[in-house]
């Protein structure tokens, strides 16, 4: 494997918390909780960019802002987990994973069909047999936590009016949004 060997223990050269298992094309991912000898399994993995999204959430859930992440950019896409125990910070990242995953089969099965499409499209014949796949977009769109971070969308109260302000005032118009907020 490019980038691994048996001097390194089978550690991924670009993902922390990420090495492959020995005699295997599986990667695994686990985390050392801070100030403590324990670990958290975070599990095995088809990919190495799996395991390291996983470890992404583990460390932002533990370490805070301060973690050294994978994948920085992501940050706001990662589950949290619903509290620190071990068991909630595996689920979190075992989710984030499973997302990933399918993301990622399903770009794949889209550049798919569409080469092959294109193909039987410029033969002049249609093959149906391409637009029968299946992908779930629960688990692309990541659907129940758009769905909870709406739900606090609307939780949230309404914009404080401006302070007073005479110059504002003077000609009686006092801001587009009047009847949004004084709704009867």
């Amino acid at each position: 494997m490019l980038g691994t060997s048996k001097d390194n223990g089978g550690r991924h050269p670009l993902y922390k918390g990420v090495r492959q298992r020995k005699n295997s094309n599986k990667w695994v991912s686990e985390i050392r909780e801070p100030r403590k000898p324990n670990r958290i399994w975070l599990g095995t993995f088809s990919t190495p960019e799996m395991a390291a999204i996983a470890y992404d959430v583990a460390a932002l859930a533990l370490k805070g802002s301060q973690a050294e992440l994978n994948f920085p950019n992501s940050v706001s896409s990662l589950p949290a987990p619903t509290s620190m125990s071990p068991g909630d910070i595996q689920a979190a990242a075992a989710s984030a994973a499973a997302a990933f995953g399918a993301a990622r089969d399903a770009i794949v099965m889209a550049n798919n069909n569409s080469e092959t499409s294109g193909v039987a499209c410029m033969n002049g014949s249609y093959d149906d047999t391409n637009m029968n796949g299946f992908m779930d977009e629960d688990l692309v769109f990541d659907m129940p936590n758009v769905l909870m971070n709406m739900a606090e969308g609307m939780l949230l109260s309404p914009p404080h009016p401006p302070a007073f302000d005479a110059a504002y005032d003077a000609d009686g118009f006092t801001g587009a949004d009047d009847y949004l907020w004084n709704f009867p």
